[in-house]
């Protein structure tokens, strides 16, 4: 059985003698689940107007975003894409929720090598049976770039997650996502550059939150909107 969420006992005494615990989200009481992809496509560049990979930024904003969240809820992750299995079975869940989990995240995402495809409907599913989701109430935040590419319907898992589960919301960060198709022209590169992945139904049909992120600075306030709560802004606030 997964441990039940729980505010640090650092972070509750700093909340504590801030006097802004009444500010937390009931949020941050619930584990969280999350799904990162690790895919080939996180490792492109050159293309699809990325001058970087993606891998890279996406390094940096959790870096920058983990250490202040983690004390807050327990969090876990699993990871699809790279993996020695057959490209569509590399779902890897690398730890369910635990406390302070910030500095084992950052380095399993440090560490990733990206390759594989996308089978980010059952890595949402795996996500969700790892918070006993039909019993107990939970988070998820997929990071993904876009496509499925291993035959999952994401929108009919979205449907039976709304219907089946005790209290789960999806929430999903579309990280650099592209268009179907590139044009030439200013229009046609800001509708190619501004996609939408297939994965945004998740996020609709449980009350999640979807989040485009194109920057570092985009992906780092994403993980605090859909991960954090409002006890870490108010503790931020404290301190300056």
């Amino acid at each position: 059985m997964r441990r039940s969420g729980r505010i640090s006992a650092a972070a509750l005494a700093l909340a504590l003698a801030a006097g802004e615990m009444a500010q937390a989200s009931d949020d941050c009481t619930q584990d969280a689940m999350v799904v990162f992809d690790g895919s080939g496509s996180m490792s492109e560049m050159g293309f699809n107007l990325l001058d970087t990979p993606r891998i890279f930024e996406a390094r940096r904003a959790v870096r920058e975003a983990m250490p202040r969240i983690a004390p807050f809820r327990n969090l876990g992750l699993i990871v699809y894409g790279p993996g020695a299995r057959d490209a569509c079975s590399n779902i890897d869940l690398r730890f369910l929720p635990e406390p302070d989990a910030a500095e084992r995240i950052v380095s399993e995402v440090d560490a990733l090598e990206p390759a594989g495809d996308t089978p980010l409907t059952a890595a949402v599913m795996q996500a969700a049976e790892a918070l006993e989701f039909r019993a107990e109430p939970g988070a998820i935040v997929l990071v993904t770039d876009g496509k499925e590419t291993c035959g999952g319907a994401p929108c009919q898992l979205a449907a039976e997650l709304a219907a089946d589960a005790y209290d789960l919301t999806v929430h999903v960060i579309g990280f650099k996502v592209r268009g179907e198709h590139f044009s030439w022209g200013e229009a046609g590169e800001a509708e190619y550059r501004n996609g939408t992945t297939v994965a945004r139904c998740l996020a609709d049909r449980t009350g999640g939150t979807y989040a485009s992120a194109e920057t570092v600075e985009e992906l780092v306030d994403a993980l605090d909107d859909t991960l954090g709560c409002r006890l870490i802004g108010a503790l931020e606030r404290r301190r300056g």
